[in-house]
């Protein structure tokens, strides 16, 4: 593989990362402590949606965002030909 394929491979690498983390920063800190006070006037099962956000809701945003990175990785390795057999 060429310095320029690799270069492209870790530059979609880079930004599928910095992706999965504005996300993840986003759902944890922004809804979970910034925004916890206007998501509360929400209810979602029951539940405030900030304080769902706080204790649950991230969590469940990072396991999605675990199986979205690596899904996504499996079909950049084969656009780049880096797969495995």
């Amino acid at each position: 593989m060429n310095k320029d394929k690799r270069l492209a491979y870790w530059r979609a690498n880079l930004r599928l990362v910095g992706l999965c983390l504005v996300i993840w920063f986003t759902v944890s800190f922004g809804f979970g402590i910034l925004l916890v006070e206007q998501l509360n006037t929400i209810r979602f099962g029951g539940f405030k949606l900030g304080f769902w956000f706080a204790q649950q809701g991230s969590i469940y945003v990072f396991v999605a965002l675990i199986f979205f990175y690596a899904w996504r990785m499996s079909r950049l390795d084969r656009e780049h030909d880096v797969h495995e057999d």
